[in-house]
């Protein structure tokens, strides 16, 4: 899959994307990942990316101008690829956007900064928008890693086991079960009995189980539209019998 990056800071880049998966990704050749400094496109000598808004406020504008240059210059060498701009506008992010974006044959991810775009950028070039949340950060440039990185983990040969991607937090709609490596006793605390059984049924139940008691506690809006089976509700019963009990 082909990744084309356009920011004003292609050096925070430089760390993330040549580490862990994301390296061996494109070691295996997997993915590609271009940066393109937004500023090569502009036309004066100071490259200058970018002004004060109409109207007057706070901040800065990208310009309209180099942005467009870089756009339409990096689409027309990748033309089947879509462009995203990461903003607070965008849809947020998910695993189920993740899924689709990694059908995509090629992202031109766009960062914005200082006060976001001049708004014919949008109007004119935007297939997609993207955001993490409801909060803000200095630039896109985080968020446009977090986009590589959630898509790149569901392209097939990246992980070491495509199984790892299926049982992830989300990969189902529901929170990942607990994890434990050794030592089986570490102050106190005991790894359940389950995981050290050998038996793969009871293993995979317990997971099973875990993974609802978590969504449950900590994120029980996603149990309103996840797909559950008659197991899955078995074990919910069983659960809140059990979280009754401790109340009583």
């Amino acid at each position: 899959m082909k990744f084309d990056i356009l920011t004003l800071f292609p050096g925070m880049f430089t760390g993330p994307f040549d580490e862990s998966i994301i390296r061996r990704a494109k070691d295996k050749q997997l993915i590609d990942i271009s940066l393109h400094n937004i500023r090569d496109w502009a036309t004066d000598r100071h490259q200058t990316a970018d002004d004060a808004p109409y109207g007057g406020g706070a901040g800065m504008v990208m310009k309209v101008e180099p942005l467009s240059a870089c756009i339409e210059s990096v689409k027309a060498q990748n033309p089947a690829s879509t462009i995203v701009l990461v903003s607070p506008h965008g849809r947020r992010l998910t695993h189920s956007v993740a899924m689709e974006l990694a059908e995509r044959s090629g992202l031109i991810i766009v960062c914005g900064r200082y006060e976001g775009f001049d708004e014919r950028v949008r109007s004119l070039y935007a297939e997609d928008e993207i955001s993490l949340g409801d909060f803000v950060l200095s630039g896109g440039e985080i968020a446009a890693m977090a986009v590589v990185d959630s898509v790149t983990r569901l392209i097939p040969g990246v992980l070491g086991s495509n199984e790892s991607a299926d049982s992830d937090s989300f990969g189902d709609g529901l929170l990942e079960y607990p994890h434990y490596t050794r030592p089986p006793e570490f102050k106190g605390l005991l790894v359940p009995d389950p995981l050290l059984s050998g038996n793969h049924e009871l293993i995979r139940k317990w997971r099973r189980k875990e993974s609802l008691r978590a969504t449950k506690r900590l994120r029980p809006d996603l149990l309103s539209s996840a797909v559950l089976n008659r197991e899955d509700r078995k074990l919910l019963a069983e659960i809140e019998k059990e979280e009754a009990c401790v109340s009583c």
